[in-house]
């Protein structure tokens, strides 16, 4: 994985202290990651960003006076250098929906993993996407078939039968485990599968993949469902 060689400059915004201060502690122990500015609100946002030019925001959707959605329209407008990633509730797909239409990169939950949260930075420094890995099947539908998802296709990739079936299986929510049973195999081949499979769709995580058999056609989502 590709990791940033210099300073990421880093710019969050939320609303509630405790959080900014619990994020803070976390950005501020990585050599490669320096915390350049804080905001309350969105108007805040927008002026830290015209001050400081952040490589980087971090920003929660809901705040007052302005909301994070608008936030970010006016910086990926004004400041197109500067990446957003969103911080969302697990039941917001909607507004995180809106936040991908309004320019941002990536999107993590709240309780995020610390080495997530790192991923998701290495990741759009780069302009690539981040889908969270706790993604909802249900969002991961929503993004596939958005106007979002569509200008971000990815071009279509050669896969064999038993690919194939490990990435409907992947879809499926099965595990590694579940996998291997199921097609006769051990874990360590399809981890290995599963890895070529990243590689080949060049994506960081399940939730990507999915989106991309969702757009080509590999997985239905209204044929697996319970």
């Amino acid at each position: 994985m590709n990791r940033p060689t210099g300073i990421v400059k880093l710019v969050i915004a939320d609303d509630h202290e405790i959080f900014r201060d619990g994020l803070r502690l976390m950005l501020t122990r990585n050599e490669n990651i320096q915390l350049t500015g804080e905001a309350s609100n969105g108007v805040q946002l927008v002026q830290r960003v015209a001050e400081l030019r952040p490589d980087i925001v971090i920003t929660d959707i809901r705040m007052p006076v302005m909301d994070g959605i608008a936030a970010t329209r006016q910086i990926v407008e004004q400041f197109p250098a500067t990446a957003v990633i969103c911080l969302s509730m697990l039941d917001e797909e909607d507004l995180i929906m809106e936040m991908l239409d309004a320019g941002a990169l990536g999107y993590l939950l709240k309780n995020a993993e610390k080495e997530e949260l790192l991923e998701a930075i290495s990741t759009v420094y780069f302009g690539e996407h981040y889908y969270c890995k706790y993604t909802s099947g249900k969002l991961a539908n929503l993004i596939a078939q958005s106007k979002f998802g569509q200008r971000n296709k990815r071009e279509k990739v050669e896969f064999s039968e038993k690919e194939i079936e490990i990435i409907q299986l992947i879809c499926s929510e099965f595990s590694n485990k579940e996998i291997a049973d199921q097609l006769f195999m051990s874990v360590r081949t399809v981890e290995g599968y599963r890895l070529r499979i990243l590689e080949k769709v060049q994506v960081k995580n399940s939730i990507g993949l999915v989106v991309y058999a969702i757009q080509h056609g590999i997985f239905n989502p209204s044929k697996h469902s319970s």
